[in-house]
């Protein structure tokens, strides 16, 4: 047990020093940290993870170190493990009274005040860093919910081929996911998907695909009886599209990579041309803290400024996409108003003949709850990831 302690701790170090400099994410630090340790047990692995998780969910602000976050969560949540702190080999030093302790709570004050302006406090905040299920699509270019066979039964939710398994479900080894009949993709992200007003033949621009979770689901739910076109300014995220779509039998006419600052030029042959353009926007992802909690530790107001800018771009690039009568799909998965309602205000100042829409879907009515302009979605209202998504009619 000290062990496990001690290297949890040597984790939650590398884990602070990345979040302070927009390094690599936890899961990678983790899976890269045991590479090299292969002498731990898979027993070992798992406890070490686990306690690395929950001592970050734990901790609000950043932690000035593991330790100082390790004795903040043992003195509140787990006193059992202060008997690990015993100066044996492996394990830390022994607790001296005047040492550090980390700060617990949801995240940092202007962070927890941006929220609670939202809406999101108590119960709903809290729901932020609850430990996600795992959700996913089955492919229906290969097969249909109601005759898949998997190895674990799962939950059917609404949207028409979205299952639920229980949290830490791994199904990294199935044969479904290996051929393509099933991807992994959150329940809400589903639900947007249906609540895009697509119809057969049409064109629809993915504007910020990434891998192409919503190009691949688009493809599915229409039969490829679309044109799709995939663009990401990110040459590694995009290129494991192609893949993927040749895994799951999705058609994509085409992926573009974009020249940050020259994504008009890449994207002339469109103009004023497509029924649809998709704006998956980057964003703080505060909507996702279940499943990347140290996510809150990263993001500062400067960076949140950043990306308020970046998402007025990228908007201001899809208007001039979407012909008369189109539509445009506005979506990030955060809670923050900066990123959802405000930026659709804000669009709409800039950009005459724009109309709102309420955003539905065939088998839940109304998406989510009103919020702005558009709707979002909750992990406390609604057990998905939280989402802000608009829809805008060009009129």
């Amino acid at each position: 047990p000290a062990a496990r302690v001690g290297a949890a701790i040597e984790l939650l170090d590398e884990i602070i020093d990345a979040a302070r400099s927009k390094g690599a994410p936890a899961d990678r630090l983790i899976a890269d940290y045991f590479k090299s340790r292969r002498y731990a047990g898979s027993k070992d692995r798992r406890a070490v993870r686990e306690l690395v998780y929950a001592v970050i969910r734990a901790a609000g602000p950043l932690p000035p170190s593991g330790r100082a976050a390790m004795l903040a969560y043992a003195e509140a949540r787990d006193e059992a493990l202060l008997a690990c702190f015993d100066g044996s080999e492996h394990g830390p030093a022994p607790v001296q009274p005047d040492e550090p302790r980390a700060a617990l709570g949801l995240a940092q004050p202007w962070l927890v005040d941006a929220l609670a302006r939202a809406g999101i406090e108590g119960e709903h905040a809290a729901a932020l860093l609850e430990r996600a299920p795992l959700d996913i699509r089955v492919n229906a270019l290969k097969a249909d919910r109601a005759t898949l066979e998997l190895p674990l039964p799962a939950e059917p939710l609404d949207a028409p081929q979205a299952l639920r398994l229980p949290t830490g479900t791994t199904i990294q080894q199935w044969p479904a996911l290996r051929d393509g009949l099933i991807e992994v993709q959150d329940h809400g992200s589903q639900l947007i998907c249906e609540a895009i007003p697509v119809q057969p033949g049409d064109t629809v621009i993915d504007l910020c695909a990434g891998a192409g979770g919503k190009t691949l689901a688009l493809a599915a739910r229409f039969g490829n009886a679309l044109s799709l076109v995939a663009a990401d300014t990110d040459k590694r995220r995009l290129g494991n599209l192609a893949p993927r779509a040749a895994r799951a039998g999705a058609q994509i006419d085409h992926t573009v990579l974009l020249d940050p600052g020259r994504e008009t030029e890449s994207l002339e042959r469109w103009r004023g041309d497509a029924d649809h353009v998709l704006v998956d926007a980057p964003c703080s992802g505060s909507g996702t803290w279940r499943r990347n909690p140290e996510a809150r530790w990263r993001l500062d107001r400067a960076e949140l400024a950043r990306l308020t800018a970046l998402q007025d771009h990228v908007l201001d690039i899809a208007a001039a996409l979407v012909k008369p009568g189109g539509t445009l799909a506005y979506v990030t998965c955060s809670l923050l108003s900066a990123e959802g309602p405000e930026r659709i205000d804000a669009f709409m100042e800039r950009h005459s003949g724009w109309t709102p829409l309420e955003p539905t879907t065939p088998a839940k009515g109304a998406l989510g709850i009103s919020c702005g302009k558009g709707a979002r979605l909750e992990p406390f209202r609604h057990g998905t990831d939280g989402f802000f998504v608009a829809l805008l009619r060009c009129t």
